[in-house]
C-alpha cells in the first residue's frame, strides 16, 4: 500500500511540477524562518541553565522611586548585610563591570579583557569547573587570581600555573586556579580576582550604590523577609544616623528628604531576559527583539501553511475522480486521509531538509546580524524540529485530506464537483489571510523604518562626529587627573588636534553615576556629570541660561554647578539661576542651565543632570576613563596616526591605543532598533515572496480551469481588456478585504512597540497608504500577467471537441 501511495505521489509531482515546487519552497522558507528564531530563542534561554542553585538565588535591586529608576547596585555595605544572615545561606558582592588590563608573567605581557572582581563566595554562585586548583579556596585573599582555561593557556601554555606569580595593575598576584565555564552565563570572565575586598573595607560605612550583590536564601519563600530586613537595616543604620546629624527626628528627615528606597529581589533564574538596569557585565538579552522575532517567524510559518492548504485544496479538484474511483473499489475514508497525510509528510520532509540547507548557508550572516555564534545542533533543537515536523504535517495534511475524503462520489463522477462552492470559499478565505499577513508586514516595515530614521536624524543636543575618546588608565605613582593634565598639554601640540578635555562620563554608555539633589524639602535623583573645562564646548552642549564654568573663577571648581533643563524644572523656580541646592552633603550655587542632551539612548527619558568641574568632587577624578580629543576634519587618519605614535611612546607603551568616536558610540544605543528595522525589512521580503508564490499558483490554477470559458467568450467577440478585468477583479477585492483586516493588528501592535521609546513618532497615515498601494500593485502585477497569458489561448485547442 505504501509503495502504491509513493507511485501515485511521484505521478502527481510529475504532472504538477510548478505547484509542488512552490509548495515545498514556500514551506521551506517558513520553516527556515522559524528555525532561525528557535536557535536565537534557545541561546538566550540557555544562560545559566547549567547552574543548579538558581532557584534560591536572587539579585538585589533598589527602586529609587524617581521615574521608576531601578538601581542594580546594593546600597548596604558588606558589614551590615551580615545582620540578615538568619535568612541567608550565602552572599557575594561583586563589581558590576569588566575591566581590561595587561598581565605580565616571566617578561611576557598579555592584554586580557573581561577581568572581574568578586568576593571569595563567587564560585559558590557560579560553580565553574576547575581544571587546576579548588573553587573553595581560589579567592581566599585579595592577592589571589584565577584564570579561564583559554587565558591560562595564553600565559602559561600547558603548565599548571597554580602557585605562580603574575603582575596585574602594578601588583603581584598568586594564581590559585584555572576554570572552564560549562555553558552560557551572565558572568563569563577571563580572570577573577578578590581585590573588591579592599574596596569593601574602604567603603564599609558608605551607604551608596557601589557594588552588585547576589544572595542565596535558605528558603526561597523567605524573599519577603529579606526585603523587609534590608529596608529596616537601611533606615536604622543610615537614615536615623543622618537624621541625628541634621538634628531632626526620623519622621521629619523622611518628610524633608523623601522615603528611603524600596529593595527588590530579582530571581536569578531567567534574569538574563530582565528588561532594565542589570548588574552582571554580560548584560541582558533583548527580550522585546526576541519576542518580535519569534512572533513574526510563527506568522511567516502560518502564511506558508495557509499557502500550502490553499494550493492543496485547489489541486484537490484534479484528484476528485481519483478519490471517487478509489471509494467505489472499496477504499475507506480513513485510508484516503492516511494517503494524503502521507503525501503531506513527504512534502514537509523535503521542505524541512531544504529549510536546513537554507539555514546552514545563511547562518554566518545571521550570527553576524545578532552578534552570536549559533549552530545547528543540540538535543533540544532536534526535538523542536521533530515537533515542527509533526505540527506542519497535522495542519497541512489532515485538513486537506479530510476535505478531499469527503468528496461526494456521485457528484464527482458526474463532473459536477468543479462547480462546488465549498472548496472555493476555503481558498478565498485563505487568500484573504495571506493578504492580511502581508499587509501587516508591509505596514510594520514602513513604521519601524520611520522610527529608526527619526532616531538617527534627531538633534541629540551634542555633536560628536569629530571627537574621539582615547582609553586612559592610571599610571603607577601618578594621580589620574594630574596625569591627564600633562597629557593634555602634549596632545594639544599635535597637528590636527583642535581641543583636548576629559570627563568622568561617556555618552552612549549605560553606566550612570547618580546622587541626590535637595531643594525646598524635596529630593531628586540626579545624574552626576563631572568634566574638565572645555568639554561642554567641545561637545557643542549649549548653555541656554546663565553661563558655563570657566577656569577664570576659582569658585567654578569649588561650589558652582550647572543643571540641565530637566533638573532645573524640578526646582520649580521661574529663575533657577543663583539658587543654592544641596548635593552630596554640601551646598552649591547654580550658575547656568544647559540645553537637554541625550546620554544613553532615545528609548530613555533624559535624566535630571548636575554638571560640575572634576575638582568639585574629587572622587570623580578616578573615574576619568577617556581623554577626549576633537580632531580637525582634514587628514583625520594622519592625526590619529600621530596620536597613536605619541600615546605608545609617551603615555602607555604596555596598553594598546584604543579609541572610539562619540557619535559612533552613541549610535550603539539604537543599533538594536536598527536590527529590528533590518529584520522587519528582511521578513517583509520573505512574506511578500511567499504571498506572491501562493497568489501566482492559485491564480494560475483558477484561470487554467476557465480555459474553455475564455475560449467561448473570445469566439463571441469578448475584448481582451474586458477578460482581464473579469479575471482579476475578485483578487483585487480579496486584496482590499485582507488589507482592511491586517491594518487593525498592525496599528495596535506597532503602537505598543512605539510606547517603549521616550522619543518617538506618531503613527502616520502614509505607511498605510503605501502598504495598500504596494499590495495592490503586487496583486495586479501577478494576476494580470497570468490573466494576459490565459487570454492568449488557442481557441481551436479547447473548442474542437465541443
Amino acid at each position: 500500500m505504501i509503495l502504491n501511495w509513493i507511485n501515485i505521489f511521484i505521478y502527481h509531482i510529475k504532472n504538477n511540477k510548478l505547484f509542488t515546487a512552490l509548495n515545498i519552497l514556500g514551506l521551506s522558507i517558513g520553516i527556515a524562518a522559524l528555525i532561525f528564531a528557535i536557535l536565537y530563542w534557545n541561546d538566550e534561554h540557555s544562560y545559566d541553565k547549567w547552574n543548579a542553585s538558581n532557584d534560591k538565588t536572587f539579585i538585589v535591586m533598589n527602586d529609587l522611586g524617581e521615574g521608576n529608576i531601578m538601581a542594580a547596585n546594593s546600597a548596604i555595605p558588606a558589614p551590615a548585610i551580615k545582620s540578615t544572615t538568619p535568612y541567608l545561606e550565602n552572599y557575594c558582592y561583586f563589581n558590576t563591570y569588566y575591566t581590561k588590563e595587561t598581565i605580565q608573567y616571566n617578561g611576557k605581557i598579555e592584554l586580557v579583557d573581561k577581568l572581574f572582581s568578586a568576593q571569595k563566595s563567587f564560585f559558590s554562585f557560579f560553580p565553574f569547573e576547575f581544571k587546576y586548583g579548588d573553587a573553595k579556596s581560589a579567592l581566599h585573599d585579595p592577592q589571589s587570581i584565577v584564570f579561564s582555561e583559554e587565558t591560562a593557556f595564553r600565559l602559561f601554555k600547558n603548565e599548571n600555573p597554580v602557585g605562580k606569580q603574575v603582575k596585574y595593575a602594578d601588583k603581584l598576584f598568586v594564581v590559585r586556579g584555572v576554570y572552564r565555564i560549562p555553558g552560557k552565563s551572565v558572568v563569563m570572565p577571563n580572570a577573577v580576582t578578590n581585590i573588591i575586598e579592599e574596596d569593601l573595607e574602604h567603603l564599609k560605612d558608605h551607604w551608596g550604590f557601589n557594588f552588585g550583590l547576589i544572595l542565596k536564601l535558605k528558603k526561597k519563600n523567605d524573599a519577603g523577609l529579606v526585603i523587609k530586613s534590608m529596608e529596616q537595616l537601611f533606615i536604622e543604620k543610615n537614615y536615623k544616623r543622618q537624621a541625628r546629624k541634621e538634628g531632626m527626628t526620623l519622621e521629619a528627615f523622611i518628610k524633608k528628604f523623601g522615603e528611603p528606597f524600596k529593595v527588590k529581589l530579582l530571581p536569578f533564574e531567567n534574569s538574563r531576559l530582565y528588561k532594565g538596569n542589570y548588574p552582571f557585565p554580560e548584560g541582558t538579552g533583548n527580550l522585546q527583539f526576541l519576542q518580535i522575532l519569534m512572533a513574526l517567524s510563527i506568522l511567516i510559518l502560518i502564511l506558508s501553511i495557509v499557502n500550502y492548504i490553499n494550493l492543496a485544496t485547489a489541486n484537490a479538484i484534479k484528484r476528485a475522480k481519483e478519490v471517487g474511483i478509489r471509494k467505489i473499489i472499496g477504499a475507506t475514508k480513513l485510508q484516503i486521509v492516511f494517503q494524503f497525510v502521507f503525501e503531506a509528510a513527504l512534502i514537509t520532509l523535503f521542505a524541512i531538509l531544504l529549510a536546513l540547507v537554507i539555514v546552514e548557508i545563511s547562518l554566518p550572516f545571521y550570527n553576524q546580524f545578532l552578534n552570536k555564534e549559533l549552530i545547528l545542533a543540540g538535543s533540544q533543537f532536534y526535538l523542536q524540529l521533530v515537533l515542527i515536523f509533526i505540527v506542519v504535517i497535522f495542519v497541512c495534511g489532515v485538513f486537506p485530506a479530510v476535505y478531499i475524503s469527503n468528496f461526494a462520489v456521485l457528484n464527482v463522477l458526474k463532473g459536477n464537483f468543479s462547480r462546488s462552492k465549498s472548496g472555493i470559499w476555503i481558498r478565498n478565505s485563505m487568500l484573504v489571510i495571506q493578504f492580511s499577513i502581508a499587509a501587516f508586514f508591509i505596514i510594520g516595515s514602513f513604521i519601524v523604518y520611520q522610527q529608526v530614521n527619526f532616531m538617527v536624524e534627531k538633534d541629540l543636543g551634542f555633536k560628536g562626529s569629530q571627537i574621539m575618546n582615547i582609553a586612559f588608565r592610571e599610571q603607577k605613582g601618578k594621580g589620574k587627573f594630574e596625569q591627564y593634565k600633562s597629557i593634555q598639554q602634549e596632545i594639544q601640540k599635535i597637528n590636527g588636534v583642535e581641543a583636548v578635555s576629559a570627563g568622568a562620563f561617556s555618552i552612549g554608555e549605560n553606566e550612570i553615576s547618580r546622587g541626590g539633589l535637595f531643594y525646598n524639602n524635596k529630593v531628586t535623583v540626579i545624574q552626576q556629570i563631572g568634566f574638565d573645562f572645555g568639554m561642554l564646548e567641545m561637545l557643542g552642549i549649549k548653555v541656554i541660561k546663565g553661563r558655563s564654568l570657566t577656569d577664570k573663577l576659582a569658585s567654578d571648581t569649588i561650589s558652582n554647578v550647572l543643571l540641565n533643563e530637566v533638573a532645573a524644572k524640578t526646582l520649580q523656580e521661574k529663575n533657577p539661576l543663583d539658587k543654592i541646592i544641596g548635593w552630596n552633603g554640601e551646598k552649591y550655587k547654580v550658575v547656568g542651565i544647559v540645553k537637554n542632551f541625550h546620554y544613553s539612548g532615545l528609548d530613555n527619558e533624559i535624566n535630571p543632570m548636575i554638571l560640575f568641574h572634576i575638582n568639585t568632587q574629587k572622587w570623580t577624578q578616578g573615574n576619568i576613563e577617556y581623554v577626549s580629543v576633537k580632531l580637525s576634519p582634514k587628514d583625520i587618519q594622519k592625526t590619529i596616526a600621530s596620536l597613536k605614535n605619541f600615546w605608545s611612546k609617551k603615555v602607555d607603551s604596555e596598553y594598546p591605543f584604543e579609541y572610539n568616536f562619540v557619535d559612533k558610540n552613541f549610535a550603539k544605543t539604537y543599533k538594536k532598533y536598527e536590527d529590528q528595522r533590518n529584520l522587519f525589512a528582511l521578513l517583509n521580503v520573505v512574506v511578500i515572496l511567499i504571498a506572491v508564490f501562493g497568489l501566482f499558483a492559485l491564480a494560475s490554477f483558477s484561470m487554467e480551469r476557465r480555459f474553455k470559458e475564455i475560449a467561448i467568450r473570445k469566439t463571441l467577440g469578448a475584448d481582451t481588456n474586458i477578460l482581464l478585468k473579469e479575471l482579476s477583479k475578485q483578487y483585487v477585492a480579496f486584496c482590499i478585504i485582507g488589507f482592511l483586516i491586517g491594518i487593525i493588528p498592525a496599528y495596535i501592535l506597532l503602537k505598543n512597540w512605539l510606547e517603549d521609546f521616550a522619543f518617538r513618532i506618531d503613527i502616520p497615515i502614509l505607511p498605510f497608504i503605501l502598504a495598500f498601494v504596494s499590495l495592490l500593485f503586487l496583486t495586479l502585477a501577478v494576476v494580470l500577467a497570468k490573466a494576459y497569458q490565459v487570454t492568449k489561448v488557442d481557441i481551436l485547442k479547447y473548442l474542437k471537441y465541443e
